[in-house]
């Protein structure tokens, strides 16, 4: 119950840490969209207005400045007229020093009379697009200072309507918050997928390490007890010769070395997973170092009745570390000459197969269950606990030679033979 709390805390922590991850990177996103489209829609309307300012401030630079006076014909008539501006969207007001509206242009006194009556005139705001509201209409003006000294007009306004432009960003702006709405209730189911996904492998890997520890208390308890038992009835008949307690002596030797065996690969496993075994690899001459490896494991096979065959083809050299590979050959004959039997074979190969380096062990033991290979990698399964037992085996040899064979960039698979047995196939690099 504990550890179930425990996991539902970390997960809705996970989830709001999601949450507000995918709701400050959907903040982001909208706002920048924004801030383009408003941006590129208003654009426009600025060009025009500069546009038609710059047209403006030309043309009377170019009734003052020229070589000769010019007469009627030459002149070109001034922006202040609405008819001389090209651009339908824009109207221009002219104003006095004094602020107010100089009605030369009858289109501007039409608009004057229909909305400006209550609009006055802003000098803070001279060269500058700024944007103002007239009878819930939107527009955007330039105000600057008129330069020609021959009439009243001190300023000219540009008014361009921007109506069309506002509807478009009030409906992008609605639409950005209903999306982000939706995004939001998205990025809730989300963050709750994440956290479920992420919390997968925690729970796994919290689940492995109980079982890894029950299992090797389970493993260490039973030789302890055994030992402690064994000397207990030694220390209850102090007189007696060691001849008569023989059998004590040796079951406690044994259970010693099976609990130093255990230690040692429970020290290899734990160095593997906190990464500080680092391999030292040398040039190995393939063939020649499998045959020394199986030497004496050949002796061992001829005195238990059986039969240890070598088909090395493989004469070729590897960068690996010889240690820990034949730290990994040991484990393979080991297994096969425990799950072997009289008159069973075992047979070593060495063979190049896709570019790379092969080392086959096969026996005609007992072999393993087609639905249990999967399983065999595991720290301490064992496909049948109590000859495990009777063979020293704890489940822990193949954990290493499968973390031996990563380490080397390698694949290491199991496979059912066709009469009886299994084969283990190794694959590593040059």
């Amino acid at each position: 119950m504990f550890k179930e709390k425990i996991f539902r805390s970390q997960q809705l922590k996970f989830m709001i840490f999601n949450l507000i991850a995918f709701t400050i990177i959907f903040t982001i996103f909208g706002i920048v969209i924004f801030s383009q489209v408003q941006g590129t829609l208003f654009k426009k309307t600025d060009e025009e207005l500069f546009m038609v300012k710059e047209k403006h401030i030309g043309e009377f630079s170019d009734m003052t400045n020229g070589d000769r006076p010019l007469d009627d014909t030459d002149r070109t008539p001034p922006m202040k007229d609405q008819r001389a501006i090209k651009n339908p969207r824009i109207i221009v007001l002219n104003w006095s020093k004094e602020g107010e509206m100089i009605e030369e242009d009858l289109f501007g006194s039409l608009f004057y009379e229909s909305y400006l009556q209550d609009f006055t005139l802003n000098k803070n705001n001279l060269d500058t697009v700024t944007n103002t509201t007239i009878d819930d209409h939107h527009y955007r003006y330039l105000l600057f200072e008129d330069t020609n000294e021959d009439d009243d007009v001190a300023y000219v306004q540009l008014i361009i309507n921007t109506d069309a432009e506002e509807t478009i960003i009030n409906n992008f702006q609605k639409l950005i918050i209903i999306f982000s709405i939706v995004f939001i209730v998205l990025s809730i189911s989300a963050s709750y997928i994440l956290s479920k996904k992420m919390m997968h492998p925690i729970i796994q890997s919290w689940k492995k390490q109980a079982e890894f520890v029950e299992n090797a208390s389970h493993e260490l308890r039973t030789p302890l007890t055994i030992i402690q038992n064994k000397l207990e009835l030694l220390l209850t008949s102090p007189q007696e010769k060691i001849a008569n307690k023989f059998e004590n002596i040796a079951l406690s030797l044994s259970e010693t070395r099976r609990l130093s065996k255990l230690t040692s690969d429970l020290l290899t496993l734990a160095r593997a997973d906190s990464a500080e075994t680092q391999l030292l690899k040398q040039t190995i001459h393939v063939d020649t170092f499998v045959k020394n490896v199986c030497a004496p494991y050949v002796e061992i096979a001829e005195s238990q009745d059986k039969h240890l065959w070598l088909q090395l083809n493989c004469d070729m050299k590897m960068e690996a570390d010889e240690v820990r590979l034949h730290q990994l050959l040991v484990i393979l004959l080991d297994n096969a000459l425990k799950y072997t039997g009289e008159n069973d074979g075992i047979g070593v190969k060495t063979y190049e197969e896709d570019n790379r380096i092969v080392f086959e062990v096969s026996d005609t033991g007992i072999g393993i269950k087609e639905e249990n290979i999967k399983y065999i990698f595991d720290r301490f399964y064992r496909e049948d606990k109590a000859r495990s037992r009777e063979t020293g085996g704890v489940g822990l040899g193949l954990s290493i030679a499968h973390w031996i064979v990563k380490q080397h960039d390698g694949t290491i698979k199991a496979s059912q033979n066709k009469n009886k047995g299994t084969t283990f196939k190794v694959k590593l690099p040059r």
